[in-house]
């Protein structure tokens, strides 16, 4: 009778334990976009909820001037008109997203520069970071025709009100993620002979990452903001033109419609933004701030 031996298990091969790696890793990088873009649903559905009850809460505003959800889907969708309705609408809402787009990479191109220059000569962030937040507690509204009459009604108008309402919390938050970069690495880069744009571009601008993701999230609202002001008060084009124009033309279906439409665009585009921060900060194997 011979006696019979296992063969011990046989561990998987590294190429095998790769794939498994990678098909747990977008799992959980599936899950959470998954979490997020279903936080931002819910958070929808509380805004839709919130302004039900707030109009049953002050039954004064009356049925005229205070529209309903269901008053604004009817309006877009339902009625005669729906149809030409929406469609300026659209159009008015593409106006707005492109100002908005102009102000976020305006803002935020101004926020990188000037905090990497902060960060780096601390003497001009002690000289101008003061000038800095005194500018932005002035209203923006109170410096529009300001702005307007310098740089006139065009593209520039959007530019510049947008990129004021985008760039000093992106300021902050940036500066915060430069300077809490490793100064270990830091030194070893300047111990090699590096300067100290380099050791910004090779450790600095890496490591705050996640801090320009975080900037970026709580600008894009404020460029959407910043463009409807700018349209309102400089342009007279898009939503905020016509947010101005239906409030005295008595057109509160319009002028409701228009900001439930600016509200769905805002969190649309910060999902995206938040999406595109879970898939980098998960290649770079970091987490958000």
């Amino acid at each position: 009778m011979t006696a019979t031996t296992t063969a011990p298990p046989t561990a998987p091969v590294p190429a095998e334990a790769a794939a498994r790696a990678r098909s747990g890793n977008a799992k959980a990088i599936t899950w959470e976009i998954a979490k997020f873009v279903g936080s931002l649903v819910i958070s929808f559905i509380l805004i839709l909820v919130i302004w039900w009850l707030f109009l049953l809460a002050f039954p004064d505003i009356g049925p005229i001037i205070g529209k309903t959800p269901v008053d604004v889907f009817h309006y877009l969708f339902t009625e005669p008109t729906s149809a030409a309705d929406r469609g300026e609408i659209m159009d008015n809402l593409w106006i707005t997203l492109k100002d908005a787009g102009i102000g976020f990479v305006c803002g935020m191109s101004a926020a990188i520069i000037a905090a990497a220059l902060f960060v780096m000569f601390r003497p001009v962030a002690q000289t101008f970071m003061p000038i800095a937040m005194l500018l932005r507690s002035v209203p923006l509204v109170a410096m529009t025709p300001l702005i307007t009459l310098v740089v006139g009604r065009g593209v520039a108008v959007v530019a510049v009100m947008g990129g004021i309402v985008v760039f000093f919390p992106a300021l902050v938050m940036i500066m915060t993620g430069l300077a809490n970069a490793p100064r270990q690495i830091n030194d070893v880069i300047v111990a090699y002979g590096g300067t100290r744009w380099t050791a910004m571009r090779m450790a600095s601008l890496p490591s705050a990452v996640p801090a320009l993701f975080a900037a970026a999230k709580v600008s894009v609202p404020g460029a959407m903001i910043g463009a409807t002001v700018a349209e309102w008060l400089g342009t007279n084009k898009g939503l905020g033109a016509t947010l101005q124009q239906a409030l005295p033309a008595a057109a509160y279906n319009e002028l409701w419609a228009s900001v439930l439409v600016i509200t769905v665009a805002s969190i649309v585009v910060y999902a995206f933004v938040g999406v595109a921060e879970k898939l980098v900060l998960a290649q770079m194997g970091t987490k958000p701030t």
